[in-house]
């Protein structure tokens, strides 16, 4: 299998503070790799930095093949993310927000209705303001944002916050899916030991670097 993610000794700096500090890690394509951490262990550092939205100051960065440091841009249309926030646009409509991703991502319009299918968001609230929304289904409509560009690497910051049990399992599902179909994925978590269930490998970070590593499920 290619890596889809290789990081060597990479130092990322964000204002005057080091959150990677010489962090190691190769992730294969396909792998759903679990990071676990205490708070500011790096975690979401990591995440950002596969994303390209904090720069590698030092090291060796590749994503999806793309060189982090000549052009952390470069692999963003490749890539789903999905933060702690849901970062939605709360005065749009469910189908218009989904719409609107499938649009800057060159995913058709129709894809839409499979995408809030698959992550069981109910049709009759397709045309309601997304301010009106309870928090789990304003989760489901940032997945569903997710799921409709098809990305190669998904990052995912706590993916099952504010989802019920069904829902949880429905996302675990989908995850397990996206991973067979050839995509990676690299989730934060604070969950439950169940969330293991769904990881191929599970890595400790600690200090801005990975300090314990599973291995291969």
């Amino acid at each position: 299998m290619s890596a889809v993610v290789e990081f060597e000794r990479v130092v990322s700096i964000a204002g005057s503070f080091p959150v990677l500090t010489g962090l190691d890690l190769r992730v294969e394509q396909g792998e759903i790799l679990l990071v676990r951490g205490e708070n500011g262990a790096g975690k979401t550092s990591l995440l950002r930095a596969c994303a390209g939205l904090i720069s590698v100051n030092s090291g060796n960065a590749s994503v999806l093949g793309f060189d982090m440091r000549a052009d952390r841009r470069a692999p963003r249309r490749y890539i789903g993310l999905l933060g702690h926030e849901n970062n939605l646009y709360r005065d749009l409509r469910v189908s218009e927000h989904v719409e609107f991703r499938a649009a800057s991502v060159g995913a058709k319009a129709s894809d839409t209705a499979a995408a809030l299918e698959q992550v069981g968001f109910p049709q009759q609230l397709w045309t309601v303001p997304i301010i009106s929304l309870s928090a789990g289904q304003r989760r489901k409509v940032a997945i569903a944002s997710l799921l409709v560009g098809r990305p190669q690497l998904w990052l995912l910051d706590e993916p099952h916050a504010a989802l019920d049990t069904e829902s949880r399992k429905n996302l675990d599902a989908i995850l397990k899916d996206a991973s067979a179909s050839g995509a990676t994925i690299i989730f934060v978590s604070h969950e439950n030991p169940t969330t293991k269930d769904i990881a191929s490998r599970v890595v400790t970070m600690d200090g801005g670097r990975i300090m314990e590593d599973s291995g291969a499920g």
